[in-house]
């Protein structure tokens, strides 16, 4: 019995070192943050000069750290968007005019006719996550008439903002409102396209026996912008939403560059138009085989205390997969803890930038602490640096490493999602 004890106890003392002795510090994570959420970049807003200057920042930064290009000899991974100005729109059922104001279009063509006669259907019902449903339509690659339940009434007006910006396509998604006869339905309409450059900023540390087998580390850099002033602030500077995500990104970088011992393939993701709809991470998920990316770890908003307090964050789709149980076995002997997701109404495992490779089947996963019924600078001016407990952002980006070791290490494999599960 003396001798299980004491294994025990140097167990969990060799655990308590290890963290403690992971070479991430508090001054670089401040001084990364600082840059990121700083006035001069303006809330990295989508389509600005400020944005290009932030994922420069983290390209300048990955190049420092030792990192590869995942492809070329670009950090930036590039892609287009476009975007949609209605000019008319006239809908006819059986005849009867339709009240335009039913019918959301999203297409890439500045003149279409679409006929329901020739359309695939499908439908967003009463108990769906309402825009991950309609994101998921939206990105369709054939042409789709999208019935929307009634019940989403009040909220049907905002599916226009997936016209700000979407993937190029040849196909077409109409979403109608259920109350609306779909049998013999003719929709006409004109829009003004543009098409704008975005980027992504990934880089690579090249695994050693299973160099072929991915795990990645992301966040989105992108934020809000200029906005509505409060108190006389109008930047919305995103430190916590999701400079803190991409802080954690970068220094996770340098630790596992400088480590160098890692079997699996690392790469490191910071996406660009998560506010807009998850673009950005969309784009990146369709440049890798699914079948070799073996675990996600998307970080989002971590620079607050959790529900719990300190030494804690969550993981969103927790019962999903064992990812979860995973990094709790490694976390064994030290302060810190991971929670099962603790807002399960939020639906949350399919809104963050995890959700494309999960979709796949993917242990892809969001590690949070946010409070989502209590964050009282989100989507505000006043989300600053200056609110954050950087003491605490540090335990975590730590945590991170250290409960990630057996997958980067190619011991541990989690398991993966059930698409059968998919809503």
């Amino acid at each position: 019995m003396k001798k299980v004890i004491g294994y025990t106890l140097l167990l969990c003392s060799t655990h308590v070192y290890a963290q403690k002795h992971i070479n991430i510090r508090v001054e670089e994570v401040s001084k990364t943050i600082s840059v990121l959420a700083s006035d001069s970049l303006q809330g990295r807003k989508v389509f600005t000069p400020e944005i290009d200057k932030a994922a420069q920042y983290i390209a300048e930064a990955f190049q420092q750290a030792g990192l590869k290009p995942l492809k070329g000899n670009s950090f930036l991974q590039s892609f287009s968007m476009v975007s949609a100005t209605q000019e008319s729109l006239t809908a006819k059922s059986n005849g009867t005019e339709v009240d335009p104001q039913k019918i959301v279009l999203i297409t890439s063509k500045p003149q279409i006719t679409l006929s329901s006669h020739n359309l695939s259907i499908e439908k967003i019902t009463a108990t769906d996550n309402f825009f991950s449903k309609a994101i998921q339509f939206a990105a369709s690659d054939k042409d789709l008439l999208v019935v929307v339940d009634p019940a989403f009434a009040d909220r049907f007006p905002r599916l226009s903002m997936l016209k700000r910006s979407f993937f190029q396509s040849a196909a077409s998604v109409a979403f109608v409102l259920g109350d609306v006869d779909t049998q013999n339905l003719t929709i006409t309409a004109s829009h003004n396209i543009k098409e704008h450059q975005l980027a992504n900023v990934v880089g690579i540390l090249p695994g050693k026996k299973k160099a072929d087998e991915y795990v990645i580390f992301s966040a989105h850099y992108d934020h809000l912008g200029i906005g509505k002033p409060v108190n006389g602030d109008s930047i919305y500077n995103g430190a916590n939403d999701n400079a803190s995500g991409t802080t954690a990104v970068i220094e996770l970088a340098k630790y596992f560059k400088a480590k160098g011992d890692n079997e699996r393939t690392l790469i490191f993701a910071a996406f660009t138009a998560e506010e807009s709809g998850g673009f950005g991470s969309q784009y990146f998920s369709k440049q890798l085989p699914p079948e070799k990316v073996v675990a996600m770890l998307n970080i989002e908003m971590i620079g607050t205390d959790s529900k719990w307090g300190k030494n804690s964050a969550y993981i969103t789709g927790f019962e999903k997969t064992d990812l979860g149980t995973i990094l709790q076995k490694n976390l064994k002997g030290t302060d810190f803890n991971f929670y099962p997701d603790p807002y399960p109404d939020q639906q949350l495992f399919y809104r963050s930038d995890n959700a494309t490779l999960a979709r796949l089947g993917v242990a892809a996963h969001t590690i949070s602490t946010s409070k989502m019924d209590n964050e009282p600078n989100y989507h505000k001016p006043s989300d600053e640096v200056s609110t954050l407990d950087l003491e605490n952002m540090t335990a975590i980006i730590k945590a991170i490493a250290l409960s990630a070791k057996s997958i980067i290490a190619g011991t541990d494999t989690p398991s993966r999602v059930d698409t059968s599960d998919l809503r």
